[in-house]
């Protein structure tokens, strides 16, 4: 009985650990107004783009980026996978394509787009081979422009 406690507060205490990724944009607008924070939007191809799936391993899943994503912003991923193994629902198919239609016309992958809380865009960047403290600290930049 013992154990089972012991691995059922492990697993449960995982969770607050892990970063929150918000897949309806509205939402995460709603939740950074009453936080008062930005929203970091992570334009991504999880299943074939090489820069994203290391942007993905190497900073959305350092602790460093973890701890700074929890303080300061909502994060919202709009993903584009290819294989159908990894299809989304056609509902977020379609959000995610209107969310690039606004936000990412370019059609860049990865492309991280750093909003205020009311969607004004404050800056944007692409994928830079840098530690995970480097990185949010080109996150912090884009917003002081």
């Amino acid at each position: 009985m013992k154990k089972i406690a012991i691995i059922t507060f492990v697993f449960l205490s995982s969770f607050s650990f892990a970063q929150e990724w918000q897949t309806n944009f509205e939402e995460a607008k709603k939740i950074a107004t009453e936080q008062d924070k930005n929203v970091v939007i992570v334009f991504s191809g999880s299943d074939w783009c090489a820069p994203c799936i290391k942007l993905d391993k190497n900073i959305w899943q350092s602790e460093a980026f973890k701890k700074e994503a929890k303080e300061e912003w909502v994060l919202v991923k709009a993903n584009f996978p290819r294989k159908k193994a990894n299809e989304l629902p056609k509902e977020q198919t379609e959000h995610n394509r209107k969310l690039a239609e606004k936000y990412n016309v370019e059609g860049s992958f990865p492309l991280v787009v750093v909003l205020d809380k009311n969607g004004k865009v404050l800056g944007k960047m692409g994928f830079k081979n840098v530690s995970p403290e480097e990185y949010i600290k080109m996150i912090h930049a884009l917003e002081k422009k």
